[in-house]
This record gives C-alpha cells, sequence and structure tokens, in this order.
C-alpha cells in the first residue's frame, strides 16, 4: 500500500458558536521532515487548501519524529459562495473534522 502524501496534520481543532472552525493544532511539512505544533486560524487553512495543499486529520506516534497516524482528509467544500471544511462529503452549512479532538 502506498504512504499517503500531505502537507500537514491536523491533531486537534476548536469551533466558535456557529460551528465554523476557529483554529486547529497541526504539523506542517517542512521539506522531509514536520514543523513543530502551530496554530492556524480558519482562513489561513483555507487559503492553504485552495493552494493545493493537502491537509489529513491524526496525531503524531510518540518518540517517532515524523511520524503520524493519519485518518482522514480535509476537505474544503464550497456550497452558496461560502467556503466548508470538512472529512466527509457533508451537507450540513459548518465545518466537521470528524474523530478530531476538540479544544
Amino acid at each position: 500500500m502506498e504512504k499517503a502524501k500531505y502537507d500537514g496534520v491536523i491533531e486537534a481543532v476548536h469551533y466558535d458558536e456557529n460551528g465554523l472552525i476557529e483554529w486547529v493544532r497541526l504539523y506542517e511539512r517542512r521539506g522531509p521532515a514536520f514543523s513543530d505544533v502551530l496554530l492556524f486560524d480558519r482562513g489561513t487553512l483555507i487559503a492553504q487548501l485552495k493552494a493545493g495543499k493537502v491537509f489529513f486529520t491524526g496525531k503524531r506516534i510518540p518518540y517517532m519524529g515524523s511520524s503520524f497516524e493519519v485518518s482522514q482528509q480535509v476537505h474544503l467544500i464550497e456550497a452558496d459562495g461560502v467556503a466548508f471544511l470538512a472529512t466527509t462529503d457533508s451537507t450540513n452549512q459548518q465545518d466537521r473534522l470528524e474523530g478530531t479532538p476538540i479544544i
């Protein structure tokens, strides 16, 4: 099985009162390695996805450097001119990253 190629791994998410992502905690690929933990706001994450970057939800494997357990790819869904972030094809009008811990 071929290893998935991704530009970042989202390990936690914070939603606002309307169900939209306020910020995410993630690791970003920097060449062959990954960054320390970073915080991206919703706008930054959407801009990265529009630029063609690929993000997955998951978690870092302890003591294994740049190794991650990834689960689902994050998709940018646009409906009625509004962008939503989801790990599944969702028709509801809010962000939803299934299985990602909420902070």
